[in-house]
């Protein structure tokens, strides 16, 4: 019995990584074998790349908290330790946004914990 092949599937998935190799240089983008490891590498990276795009956005938030907490007189540590005890739940993304676009009721809110 002959052997069966699928060339319709096997087209779509070389195509697939083809397509995802586009603007490499050299054989990276047009030879299946490759690009195929390219490609492969690419997504490692991409996935790393989501967790420390996360670590590096917190970081950026404390640094404005301190900013803004440091102009008011008052530590990074020592307002996040008030907020917790006063019960205000403002996390950092939020606390960093109103540090940076509204001084004032940043400000407020250092004044409610102090």
């Amino acid at each position: 019995m002959p052997r069966s092949q699928n060339k319709v599937a096997a087209k779509a998935r070389r195509k697939k990584v083809l397509d995802m190799a586009k603007g490499n240089f050299g054989r990276r983008k047009n030879v299946f074998t490759v690009a195929k490891n390219t490609v492969e590498k690419g997504l490692l990276h991409a996935y790393d790349g989501r967790k420390l795009k996360k670590r590096e956005f917190r970081g950026l938030w404390i640094q404005r908290i301190n900013a803004a907490a440091r102009l008011n007189g008052i530590s990074y540590s020592v307002l996040m330790s008030k907020l917790k005890t006063a019960n205000i739940d403002l996390d950092r993304k939020a606390l960093a946004e109103i540090a940076y676009s509204d001084a004032a009721a940043f400000t407020a809110i250092v004044n409610k914990v102090k």
